[in-house]
């Protein structure tokens, strides 16, 4: 039968959804289901793991449906997830030990802080290229050790640690493979990504033990075959990439200086750097792009936590909107923002400022101030943030990127894209296909099984739908920016405890 599909999954943060594609790039279906968050205590955000599997399994075979076509038509299968959320199961059992520790959790930053006391944020930095920081795995592996006493266990070899990948993996795929890739291992903070291979001294450090650790492998390579009971087919699974590592690569961005920035849940811009590691002088991180036949190809990346979440915060908590799409018209019924600015730092400040304890503020507020201020400030701030991880990453490049690729759900935004260019004084491209990380998903699967020989031919298909090109003179834009670091200040400030 001819193999003419190529199909993704992409476990994301709120949602589990599949796409397929045909082998030149072009969506065939989707489908996607939600599944609870749970907010135990303040700060703390966890997933049941057995919800992300079957809404995983579920999302897929919708999509198969959708699409019409016989399971046996697809070549290979590509999974991309939701990054450093940390789960721990029994090796023999399959069961969890804990619900999954979520990547927006902040319930280890006591236990970052005592990293950080004792000296050891420049060592794990210059290994991982990450700073110490709740948002990344080991302490929240760390955290489950301790709270349940599974060490000896974890150090008998009767414990898996694995990010989502690693977790649909191991029951996706027969035998369970119990295997993650360069790019999520690469976000535990117990990866040397210089060596690209688990750093005993790290795992000494956060206290981990190496028997739990799945094996990382390529982000393109033959894992095994999905369980047939799936969708009656042994499909080949033969990639795996963290989200945003598969959204650089779904956009094409195969030259070094090329960037690209996602804005879902929170925001996250990486640029290519190609096959030098590089450390960040600001505030950045450096991460694993991705690792084809055994090299990997590096990228700076700066994360904003609350991008898409303050959209959703203004329809779900504050009851300003009702959908999502109705910021784009109330926004522009303004004629400009009225000093009023929006820190959506609910859950910290992640790159440059890497703040554990900054907390949201709106500031600017006068009489004249309404719902529809409100409404256009978060979507500014989304702006704003971004346009602060670009300044980093230029600065760390040597030069400011000729274009920024967008995509996630908020690009389709018209506003927000517009006010993006003219915050950052450069072009803003977005494709025509805007599922960009289950597209990086599918062609680096097509890579793994064989379909593409090159970087060249998966980015075939890439082209540019609608444009933004800056609009706002620039000293209009520099007032506009000022005042957002006046507000990024105060949110910082408000953090600080008083004397």
């Amino acid at each position: 039968m001819n193999k003419r599909y190529l199909a993704a999954l992409d476990q994301g943060t709120t949602s589990s959804r599949a796409v397929i594609f045909t082998t030149e790039g072009q969506l065939i279906a989707s489908a996607a289901f939600e599944f609870k968050q749970h907010y135990p205590q303040p700060g703390w955000v966890e997933h049941d793991p057995a919800d992300i599997l079957s809404t995983q399994i579920e999302a897929l075979r919708a999509a198969v449906r959708q699409s019409g076509i016989d399971p046996n038509e697809i070549a290979a299968i590509g999974i991309t997830n939701q990054r450093e959320t940390t789960l721990v199961w029994d090796r023999h059992t399959g069961q969890p030990a804990h619900n999954a520790i979520v990547w927006q959790c902040r319930r280890t930053a006591p236990m970052v802080e005592e990293i950080e006391k004792a000296g050891h944020a420049a060592l794990i930095q210059e290994k991982t290229g990450l700073k110490p920081d709740a948002y990344f795995s080991a302490t929240k592996l760390r955290w489950i050790l301790e709270e349940h006493g599974l060490f000896a266990k974890a150090e008998a070899g009767d414990l898996c640690f694995g990010t989502v990948d690693t977790w649909l993996c191991w029951h996706i795929v027969s035998g369970h493979p119990h295997v993650t890739d360069a790019t999520n291992a690469s976000r535990t903070l117990l990866y040397n990504i210089r060596t690209q291979d688990w750093d005993d001294e790290l795992l000494s450090l956060f206290r981990i033990p190496r028997a739990m650790l799945p094996r990382v492998i390529d982000s393109a390579q033959y894992i095994g075959v999905l369980n047939e009971d799936i969708l009656g087919a042994p499909i080949p699974v033969t990639a795996i990439a963290g989200d945003q590592h598969a959204a650089l690569f779904g956009q094409a961005c195969f030259e070094k200086g090329m960037v690209k920035n996602t804005y879902g849940t929170g925001c996250f811009m990486l640029m290519n750097i190609g096959d030098q590691f590089q450390l960040s002088q600001n505030g950045l991180i450096t991460t694993t792009a991705w690792r084809l036949n055994g090299k990997p190809t590096y990228a700076l990346e700066g994360s904003v936590f609350i991008g898409g979440a303050a959209i959703q915060w203004l329809r779900d908590e504050m009851q300003l909107v009702q959908k999502a799409a109705e910021t784009e018209p109330i926004s522009r019924e303004l004629d400009g923002n009225s000093g009023v600015y929006m820190v959506p730092a609910f859950t910290g400040l992640g790159a440059p400022y890497w703040n554990m304890y900054a907390r949201g503020i709106v500031v600017g507020l006068t009489r004249g101030t309404g719902r529809k201020h409100l409404i256009r400030a978060a979507l500014e701030s989304v702006a704003y943030q971004s346009g602060d991880l670009l300044k980093a990453m230029a600065s760390d490049y040597g030069a400011t990127p000729k274009a920024l690729r967008v995509d996630g759900g908020a690009s389709a935004n018209r506003f927000l894209m517009q006010f993006q260019a003219d915050i950052m004084g450069i072009t803003v491209q977005r494709p025509a296909v805007l599922e960009t990380t289950a597209l990086g998903a599918a062609l680096l699967a097509g890579l793994g099984v064989g379909i593409f020989n090159s970087l060249e031919e998966t980015a075939s298909g890439w082209h540019v739908e609608d444009e933004f090109r800056p609009e706002m003179p620039p000293e209009a834009a520099a007032r506009l920016l000022k005042g957002w670091k006046r507000a990024i200040r105060a949110a910082q400030a408000w953090s600080e405890e008083e004397d």
